[in-house]
């Protein structure tokens, strides 16, 4: 399963700190962010669980960071 969110990050150091804070906190998941997207979309990947959306945002947003999930 995949889900994607819309952030505000910017810059390659902002998103290495939020992702080592998302693998530590969920291990099992993959975490990427498209910084070249006009969205600054951050995708997160389960292997068949649910995507934890909730957790997800409050870790990012625990790094000041706005973050949203994606609407279709």
């Amino acid at each position: 399963m995949v889900e994607i969110f819309r952030t505000n990050v910017k810059n390659k150091r902002t998103a290495g700190k939020v992702l080592k804070a998302l693998q530590a906190h969920l291990p099992t998941f993959r975490f990427n962010f498209d910084l070249e997207d006009c969205d600054c979309i951050l995708r997160a990947q389960s292997n068949g669980c649910p995507v934890e959306c909730t957790k997800i945002i409050q870790i990012v947003k625990d790094h000041s960071v706005e973050i949203s999930l994606f609407e279709d």
